[in-house]
């Protein structure tokens, strides 16, 4: 007998039958310099926002597309990685890869591995459960996924195309494709980012929050989180819980952030209409926004402050650093303390000239800071170096000219916030952000064989009826 969720695979595949209207192919191979067809689109990035451009993509007819990435199956996005929250912060009920067909929901999957009861009672997705039904989307929808290739080089070639370059467990592989899409979420446009007086600490004192800690190593120790975010108390809880003996978490703020904006412009004129409005308006809620950070709920405040070890600190700010035979001395605007492990949960860095796979263009890639200039009470120099990005989400020239080819490269990752509101890594978004980058790859295509479209139509010929006349034989002919 077919299980649940097995049978609910077969509902989906019927599902995307309905639906599939129109279904005509319009794309005809492109060949490459290695004489094989080239790829219509090529996404780095095989965490949920790439397998949902995919499917769009497949969607839309545009089906020699591959999805690479660097991490092992399962193992792409933070999930499994890098996330230290014990469940997803969005509401259970908040849709994104499913692009709007009910059997391809959570809430779907859910009901068939769990049953109606178990969703009923569900408070918050488990991130577990979350990167569990990400790989049964894969699947599902048997999406074309390469893992361990890692893109190292991205250059222009003839007749427009881009070469990649990956390393992969082969060796060294190039590949061409008409379109390239970077959903590499968080650090796609730079690195994460260390505070300056931190940054010539060792490996073993002073580490990111999305890189990886020995946790267990911790138990008796005393840490230190620079951030008030959602991450940072991530990584507190996560210390606390495996018997830190002191967690002093230092926010810069005079209070932390309690209020999370992402859930006010979670309607669908804003997800669905920022990008539309001019650059004074984008700038302005964008920088609000980013500038407030993400808070945290009730639940992620909890995690930690049930515990006595943990030390809330606020209007800290760290001013050097320096280690010694007993730990790291933080000297702070209130004075020094010592920690065995600093972990900074303080975001990331916009710094194209950091991404290897970007050297060709990172001097040229358009910023913020060259197309708008804001009141003097709206500047800021980091939001300033955000990519400023076309309608399409591809990357502009600062020096029209100079790397035209970069019009091909679309971004579909955090950066992409200032642009196009939240995007690349929000669950929340993907219903209406994955449809407008998909409209703007497809737009892309279609007018880049315009005059093929045109020499095809012209030669279409085919009769949608037999005229005859009366006293014939309208199937005979006579």
């Amino acid at each position: 007998m077919m299980d649940a969720l097995a049978a609910h695979a077969v509902l989906v595949q019927a599902d995307l039958a309905k639906t599939a209207h129109p279904s005509m192919p319009w794309l005809t191979p492109v060949v490459g310099p290695d004489g094989r067809p080239a790829l219509d689109v090529l996404i780095v990035g095989g965490g949920q926002s790439g397998l949902a451009i995919a499917f769009a993509l497949a969607r839309s007819q545009v089906k020699n597309v591959l999805v690479v990435d660097k991490a092992e199956e399962g193992l792409e996005g933070p999930w499994l990685t890098y996330a230290r929250m014990p469940t997803l912060r969005s509401p259970k009920d908040y849709t994104g890869p499913d692009l709007d067909i009910p059997s391809l929901t959570y809430q779907s999957w859910h009901e068939a591995k769990y049953g109606a009861d178990s969703w009923r009672d569900l408070n918050l997705i488990s991130r577990e459960n979350w990167a569990d039904y990400l790989l049964w989307y894969r699947r599902v929808l048997d999406l074309p996924v390469r893992n361990g290739c890692e893109v190292t080089d991205i250059a222009s070639v003839d007749h427009g195309l881009l070469a990649v370059t990956m390393r992969t467990s082969g060796g060294e592989e190039r590949i061409y494709t008409r379109k390239l899409v970077l959903a590499t979420g968080q650090e796609g446009m730079g690195d994460w980012s260390i505070p300056a007086p931190l940054r010539h600490l060792s490996a073993e004192r002073c580490v990111h929050s999305a890189a990886p800690v020995d946790f267990a190593s911790l138990r008796g120790r005393r840490v230190a989180v620079i951030g008030a975010g959602a991450s940072a108390f991530d990584n507190a809880a996560a210390a606390l819980e495996h018997g830190a003996a002191a967690v002093h978490l230092l926010c810069r703020r005079t209070a932390i952030q309690l209020v999370q904006p992402y859930r006010w412009l979670t309607f669908r004129g804003f997800l669905r209409h920022f990008s539309d409005l001019d650059d004074a308006w984008r700038w302005r809620f964008m920088r609000a926004i980013l500038e407030m950070r993400e808070a945290f709920p009730q639940p992620t405040y909890d995690r930690c402050a049930r515990h006595a070890a943990f030390d809330l600190q606020e209007g800290v700010q760290v001013n050097s650093a320096s280690e010694t035979a007993d730990g790291v001395v933080l000297r702070t605007s209130r004075g020094e303390m010592i920690a065995d492990l600093v972990i900074c949960g303080t975001g990331i860095e916009m710094d194209f000239t950091k991404r290897p796979e970007l050297t060709r263009c990172a001097d040229n890639i358009a910023r913020w800071a060259d197309r708008y200039r804001p009141p003097a009470n709206e500047q800021s120099e980091r939001l300033a170096q955000f990519p400023y990005l076309a309608d399409d989400h591809a990357l502009c020239e600062r020096v029209d000219g100079h790397t035209p080819w970069i019009g091909d490269i679309h971004l579909f990752a955090i950066a992409s916030t200032m642009s196009f509101g939240p995007s690349g890594s929000s669950i929340n978004a993907m219903t209406t952000a994955v449809p407008k980058l998909v409209n703007g790859l497809t737009r892309g295509l279609f007018r880049a064989d315009i005059d093929k479209h045109w020499a095809s139509f012209s030669a279409y010929d085919v009769p949608q009826a037999v005229v005859w006349h009366a006293g014939e034989n309208a199937e005979s002919g006579t």
